[in-house]
């Protein structure tokens, strides 16, 4: 039970945490800026990394299940398993997706920019 309390007190004050901003409306500084970074890193790299590995685990799975289980059904099996993991995991993801980007909107976060990250020099000419 307190763990569920901790759980819901946190999910309740990360508007506020985010939403605390200095008097004349500068950032709220280096705690605000890591939030921004995690979701855009969420958001830009993770989430699409995670599906495109789940692509691969699913075109797998169809190789087993079409291809190289043709005859063979212990391996008609397995490619009928990745398949159903793949989908699940897709839907999970995609669940995971709405959720943060929920949680970003309601922050008021959706606009903000990656801040701190070293950027390389482009050369003039």
């Amino acid at each position: 039970m307190k763990k569920i309390i901790t759980a819901l007190f946190a999910v309740l004050t990360t508007p506020m945490i985010s939403f605390a901003q200095i008097a004349d409306g500068s950032s709220a500084g280096p705690f605000q800026d890591l939030l921004v970074n995690i979701m855009r890193f969420t958001n830009d790299v993770l989430i699409p990394f995670i599906i495109g590995i789940g692509f691969l685990v699913f075109v797998w799975g169809i190789f087993l299940y079409f291809i190289a289980g043709g005859a063979d059904e212990e391996k008609r099996v397995k490619g009928r398993s990745l398949m159903v993991s793949a989908t699940i995991g897709f839907v999970v993801i995609i669940i995971f997706f709405g959720i943060l980007n929920l949680l970003t909107t309601s922050t008021g976060l959706e606009g903000e920019t990656l801040r701190g990250i070293p950027e390389v020099p482009m050369p003039r000419g």
